[in-house]
């Protein structure tokens, strides 16, 4: 069996609120192997969100261990995790998170342009067509509706290629008809650029398109037997 692409070890995650220190994610061991689908399923705050921004190095673990590409992400830097999630992750929020003063082109092409890319706008380009919005590259986010957004949101994340891309609640902004397309659209990208998907989801539909799936319930894994990776 080849090394994970993404492993966590007995990752934990605690957080200071008004009310105090809340525990949100208790011991979570799983791992991820390359090129894999994994939905995490679960009841709204059972820290699947939570879970997907660790993975990411979106949020400091309090204790465990996470790696990425062997590279251990408890351990680096603010300034080192923005660096590696630049090269290797794209990540697709809920609420697509677009740069309203520009273009679906410039917002597409703003990372491959952070990563030295001479032929950002070119395959930014590119990327829009993929997702069916080449002729909407000029207008900005406001003259868009939301699955259009989306779309857009798409394009930036696997525009740098990466080998690991996170979506978190990709379709929970969308009707059923846009959430339905922009399934099909994350799959067709993932398996165009072969990246490993990880993706949080209320939606059964898509959780079922995935390789495996992992529930969460209040901070744990509910099967850890079978969410673990032989």
């Amino acid at each position: 069996m080849p090394d994970p692409v993404l492993s966590l070890k007995n990752a934990t995650l605690s957080l200071d609120g008004n009310a105090g220190r809340v525990d949100i994610l208790h011991g979570i061991t799983l791992d991820v192997t390359a090129g894999e689908t994994l939905g995490m399923i679960g009841p709204s705050g059972s820290g699947k969100s939570s879970l997907l921004m660790l993975m990411g190095g979106l949020e400091r673990a309090s204790g465990g261990q996470i790696t990425a590409l062997g590279n251990d992400l408890t351990a680096m830097s603010e300034d080192a995790l923005a660096r590696f999630r630049r090269d290797h992750m794209g990540v697709v929020f809920q609420s697509f998170h677009l740069i309203p003063t520009m273009t679906a082109l410039e917002n597409v092409a703003t990372p491959l342009e952070l990563a030295g890319v001479g032929d950002a706008f070119d395959r930014a380009a590119a990327e829009l067509d993929a997702v069916g919005l080449g002729h909407r590259s000029g207008h900005y986010p406001s003259q868009m509706s939301g699955g259009e957004q989306q779309r857009v949101a798409l394009a930036r994340a696997v525009a740098p290629r990466p080998e690991i891309l996170l979506a978190d609640e990709p379709t929970g902004n969308l009707d059923g008809a846009n959430g339905a397309a922009i399934i099909d659209l994350l799959f067709d990208l993932r398996d165009r650029h072969g990246a490993t998907l990880v993706l949080v989801t209320h939606a059964r539909s898509l959780a079922d398109k995935c390789d495996r799936t992992v529930r969460l319930e209040d901070g744990r894994i509910a099967d850890p037997m079978r969410a673990a990776a032989e």
